[in-house]
């Protein structure tokens, strides 16, 4: 599920006639070429309408193993079964994470806990909450996945508040838990958005969301340990004090991405400065801090404003899928109408799209503030991920 703000962000800060003066302006340099329901969409759709495990989730972040299979980490996740006119029976397990694995030979399968008749949570949630998946690495033999614990606070639909963030460290082979790490959660930022191996370092992205507005905030650690001791960006310089963290951009979503592209580095966020909004931008930076400029629309959402109770979220870029010149954005659809979800074609609704967007410049001035002052070299793409 989103945040309580990735659905009704407020009001947009002040200087938003100058955002949209720059990104029209930047957009204008921009030719951006999207194409919808990009591969492995058909496979998601298929698999999810045959009932045999996972039929829809959020969050979809991939992780390519060395054996290589691909493991998708969702946050909340139905399970089958699937009725024929896409209904959902009302007693279809409902569990808050999971797994879902692509092998080698395309076949999918759902890794879940509990059992097949009962699936339960890959991380057993708490008496009075759960936890959601959000960013992934690998560190050694361990698939560690960011994971937020979220508690209610009444019997509402929004009423619950997020508590911490942690480290769920999964065996990359079995894929069994292996432990659940606390993380710094003292600054109210959230700590999943996305995590980048980059020059030496393991990045965090997160967000502080204040309900009315979203901040980027940057983290990091000295390897690929993420259980060892963080340091903070503080728009200057690297901190040991949490406190310190700056506001990196603002309308930011609560998931996003930013990845190594050409010289620099592109973040991927759907624009939460108004509610509901169905844009997907992108950023360019030279480093793995920014600044994050030039925001260009990289593609409109149709799903949004088909139904008024149906919009979309947490759009991020797929690396593994993904090169310099040829970027997959995933993004996830939900409605406000959590019944429409058990009606007849109502599985269709809850699981990821996928669309494959073409960036490049469309005359020879473009702004390209990657070029030539990020990573000293452009990085060889040979499916490595980043």
């Amino acid at each position: 599920m989103p945040t309580t703000s990735d659905v009704p962000s407020g009001p947009a800060e002040p200087g938003r006639q100058r955002d949209q003066a720059a990104r029209a302006e930047a957009a204008a340099a921009w030719r951006v070429a999207a194409t919808p329901h990009a591969a492995p969409e058909a496979a998601f759709n298929a698999y999810s309408d045959s009932g045999q495990g996972w039929t829809g989730g959020d969050s979809t972040y991939a992780q390519r193993l060395p054996d290589g299979r691909v493991v998708w980490a969702f946050s909340d996740t139905f399970v089958g079964p699937v009725n024929a006119d896409g209904s959902r029976p009302e007693t279809t397990p409902f569990i808050n994470n999971s797994f879902v694995v692509q092998t080698p030979d395309e076949s999918i399968h759902t890794v879940t806990g509990g059992t097949k008749e009962h699936p339960a949570p890959l991380i057993p949630s708490p008496a009075d909450g759960w936890y959601w998946l959000g960013g992934r690495t690998l560190n050694g033999d361990n698939l560690d996945v960011m994971a937020l614990r979220f508690q209610r606070t009444g019997e509402g639909l929004w009423d619950w508040q997020w508590v911490s963030n942690n480290l769920a460290r999964f065996d990359s082979q079995t894929l069994a838990l292996k432990e659940l790490i606390p993380l710094p959660s003292d600054a109210n930022v959230q700590r999943s958005a996305w995590v980048l191996q980059e020059q030496g370092s393991t990045y965090v992205y997160g967000v502080e969301d204040s309900g009315e507005a979203k901040y980027l905030h940057i983290a990091r650690v000295a390897g690929g340990d993420l259980a060892q001791p963080w340091e903070y960006w503080t728009g200057d310089d690297w901190s040991n004090d949490e406190a310190a963290a700056a506001r990196v951009l603002s309308g930011v979503a609560n998931e996003h991405s930013v990845t190594a592209w050409k010289d620099g580095y592109l973040l991927v966020t759907h624009d939460t400065s108004e509610a509901f909004n169905p844009r997907i931008l992108g950023y360019t930076a030279a480093t793995p801090t920014g600044p994050f400029t030039n925001p260009v629309e990289l593609y409109r959402t149709p799903e949004t404003g088909t139904d008024p109770q149906v919009f979309t979220y947490n759009s991020h870029v797929q690396p593994h899928l993904s090169s310099d010149d040829s970027l997959l954005i995933s993004y996830n659809v939900n409605t406000l109408d959590p019944q429409a979800l058990y009606r007849a074609g109502g599985t269709s609704i809850y699981r990821p799209r996928f669309v494959r967007v073409e960036l490049e410049a469309d005359n020879p001035n473009a702004p390209e503030p990657y070029r030539g002052r990020g990573r000293t070299a452009p990085s060889p793409r040979t499916g490595r991920e980043r």
